[in-house]
């Protein structure tokens, strides 16, 4: 996993077997408006293994999306992919040690890398089925597109790609409006898998699910992964999912990557304000009851950033230093793990929040817009204000 997103140039890549299956490196996606450039994805390292469940969390808006899309080139135009590579080395690959740079694919080489070597489970899974087409027809569509393989024995793997999700075979005739939403996702996870995939990119593939189906949707897909050993990107805005599900998690906000760590880590040595902050959003099952604590504000525009770290004007820890601040991703000062890192070198696990920021000290004239604006937030929700 690399440092940060201010790192040096990628590394020489490893021999099979030794290093990511994907890694993206200093990856930036931009969108092209009249107004300006909104920088969606600034400067993202991110690598994922082999048989690894990586999490990528973040409010809507921060760019999870746009940074899975573009690592695939799904993009369109106004969307432009401004920098960065993006490596990956799968078992079947042609070309012997050598990893490929998906951004250098000709399209022919990039039809064959997608869904047979890296698949996605959309956003919404209504709108990504084909509404006049069968379940069955839909499955038979990926295999022939990406497999040779007889009539026969295309229709029988796609009843036994119903099988692997746990949809009865006679579904196979049903067209998407026929099916609960459960059964439309477990169907579209059947068509990431169809081809076996080495990499299997899951976008919020929970969301509007009742918290049942959503449990049942998450073991099975813990299962799947267990028994044909491929790898997640697994995209959500809930981190309390990733908690149970995901090996390393990755914090993102304003396109930037803000924390990196294991699972574990994540919950119990938080150390970027805004991972506490989407870890006071929701309750705990366990432990002494709280009080739940929203983040106050909204995401900045990304036409034109703030100086310094992007979360500085909703931030409970933030100081006059957060403003020059280079968002370099390093290790946590008191973490064990070196690949536990963090952009904000001002907050440690143990930091308590600072109830009464001195932001006024610095006189009027001194104190950016977004700082004072930040004091006004942290008052409007204090108590008794």
């Amino acid at each position: 996993m690399s440092a940060g997103p201010n790192a040096a140039s990628p590394a020489p890549i490893p021999a099979p077997g030794t290093g990511p299956v994907f890694d993206i490196q200093d990856f930036s996606v931009v969108y092209r408006t009249p107004s300006g450039d909104v920088r969606a994805v600034d400067r993202v390292n991110l690598s994922l293994s082999a048989g690894e469940v990586v999490g990528l969390a973040g409010e809507s808006g921060s760019g999870k999306s746009t940074l899975a899309y573009g690592a695939c080139r799904l993009l369109r135009a106004p969307a432009f992919i401004t920098g960065g590579s993006v490596r990956y080395q799968g078992r079947r690959l042609a070309h012997g040690s050598q990893a490929v740079d998906v951004l250098r694919l000709r399209p022919d080489e990039l039809q064959r890398l997608r869904w047979r070597e890296i698949a996605i489970v959309f956003q919404s899974a209504m709108n990504a089925l084909n509404p006049v087409l069968s379940v069955r027809n839909q499955l038979l569509d990926v295999i022939h597109a990406h497999m040779r393989m007889p009539r026969d024995e295309a229709r029988e793997r796609a009843g036994s790609l119903l099988d692997l999700v746990g949809i009865p075979r006679s579904r196979l005739r049903s067209y998407p409006h026929e099916l609960s939403g459960g059964m439309r996702q477990r169907v579209m996870i059947a068509m990431a898998l169809a081809v076996e995939p080495e990499i299997v990119i899951m976008d919020e593939p929970t969301t509007a699910l009742d918290v049942v189906v959503q449990r049942d949707i998450l073991a099975q897909i813990v299962e799947l992964k267990d028994r044909l050993g491929f790898s997640i990107l697994f995209i959500t805005h809930d981190l309390s999912l990733l908690l149970e599900l995901a090996d390393r998690i990755a914090v993102m906000y304003a396109g930037q990557l803000l924390e990196i760590g294991t699972a574990g880590e994540i919950h119990h040595e938080a150390a970027h304000p805004y991972t506490k902050g989407l870890l006071n959003s929701f309750p705990s099952l366990r432990g002494p009851r709280r009080e739940l604590a929203g983040i106050p504000g909204s995401p900045p525009d990304l036409r034109h950033p703030p100086p310094g770290c992007p979360f500085l004007p909703r931030c409970s820890y933030g100081t006059q230093a957060c403003t020059s601040v280079d968002m370099e991703l390093l290790p946590v000062a008191t973490s064990g793990d070196p690949e536990h890192v963090t952009a904000c070198p001002f907050v440690l696990p143990d930091t308590p929040p600072r109830e009464n920021p001195p932001a006024a000290a610095a006189g009027p004239l001194d104190v950016p817009e977004h700082l004072r604006l930040a004091d006004e937030l942290r008052t409007a929700v204090e108590p008794g204000s």
